[in-house]
């Protein structure tokens, strides 16, 4: 296994922190200073991140978490705001698997396993995230839904096509599978319908359902089965 993959498998951060740990200098195999994110590495192989052991026994985690307004995609925040992390018991090292705005509202997952926050979040497994999408100037119409559908022309390139389901004249089911920065909020200014309200409800697989606002849940063995399954 390559050395980035097995500091995410066992916790120690997602496969780009690790990448960047390695980089650094501050991972060693054996007691020697390895920089190469792509070594090899088995086992058995004793591995050290600034010089404290790795074990990749600890027991995966992986939590569904209503995300409030005003609290940060993050595991830390530099200006002191509530992150998603804080929300949870503490005890374990977790992180965040992606990323919502901070007025964004729903479920994000938060996990110890680098590897499954990887597949989930890299665009070429293309794992469908569903979201519920206020906007203003209603009523959308059909015209509009087609070219969200479609792909629409950002400053960063054409759009994917959308699922997009019209609830109500204001509110649609938009459901994508890049992650581009603010990219529901950029689709929906350029075709004339700026967002009011955004929260998402589905992660692959996984439903939001009746989980309160700054809750959490602890995910089953099979929820996150059936998140793998969605990433491969």
């Amino acid at each position: 296994m390559r050395l980035a993959k097995y500091l995410a498998t066992a916790g120690v951060a997602s496969r780009r922190a690790a990448e960047g740990l390695v980089r650094a200098g501050r991972v060693t195999v054996a007691g020697a200073r390895v920089t190469d994110p792509a070594r090899d590495v088995g086992p058995d192989d004793p591995v050290a991140v600034d010089g404290t052991p790795v074990s990749d026994q600890q027991a995966r985690v992986v939590y569904a978490v209503n995300k409030p307004p005003g609290v940060v995609s993050t595991a830390r925040d530099p200006q002191g705001r509530p992150t998603v992390v804080s929300l949870l018991p503490a005890g374990v090292r977790l992180y965040p698997v992606g990323r919502l705005d901070i007025d964004t509202t729903g479920l994000i997952l938060v996990t110890n396993d680098g590897e499954l926050a990887h597949r989930l979040t890299h665009p070429s497994f293309e794992v469908e995230k569903t979201y519920r999408v206020v906007v203003e100037h209603p009523p959308v119409r059909e015209a509009t839904l087609k070219a969200l559908r479609d792909g629409v022309e950002l400053e960063d390139g054409l759009t994917a096509p959308a699922r997009v389901t019209r609830i109500r004249a204001d509110t649609l089911e938009i459901a994508i599978h890049e992650g581009r920065k603010r990219q529901l909020k950029r689709m929906c200014e350029t075709v004339g319908h700026p967002v009011k309200r955004l929260e998402r409800i589905r992660f692959g697989p996984l439903e939001l359902g009746d989980l309160s606002r700054g809750r959490w849940r602890k995910l089953t063995d099979a929820d996150v089965d059936a998140l793998m399954a969605a990433a491969t």
